[in-house]
């Protein structure tokens, strides 16, 4: 944000919280009800305006092209369990498998063979249904 951006809305929340913004080169500048200090300060919002929709498109634009670069699409948020831990992923689709016997593992019992084989979550804590329904997607 540029200096004159910053001091555009600062002055407008100063204003409208009753505090007084006094300018060191001409101290009655911002306090007047001319028709010049009025154009000023609208002139100062509409730039502060501005200046936050470009950086939102910069930075909107800076995502897409990331995500155009990455094979998967992704460029924000943690990086999914199939990259961070394939063995557990592999073992999850394993065991979820349809056994000819015994129809298919619940995803909590999944989850706790993981657990068992030592495969656990970050905070070494066994998986909740939900990460394993992710892992097998």
């Amino acid at each position: 944000m540029s200096l004159v951006a910053g001091c555009a809305r600062c002055g407008f929340f100063c204003v409208s919280l009753g505090i007084a913004i006094i300018s060191a080169s001409a101290p009655d500048f911002f306090t007047e009800d001319t028709p010049t200090a009025a154009l000023v300060r609208q002139v100062l919002g509409a730039i502060a305006q501005f200046e936050k929709a470009s950086s939102v498109a910069k930075l909107a634009a800076a995502r897409k092209r990331k995500r155009e670069r990455e094979r998967e699409g992704r460029c924000e948020g943690r990086k999914p369990l199939r990259e961070t831990h394939p063995e557990a992923v592999a073992l999850a689709r394993k065991l979820r498998r349809r056994r000819p016997k015994g129809g298919q593992l619940s995803l909590r019992e999944v989850s706790k063979e993981l657990a068992t084989r030592g495969f656990l979550n970050e905070r070494g804590k066994p998986y909740a249904a939900k990460s394993v329904a992710s892992m097998l997607r």
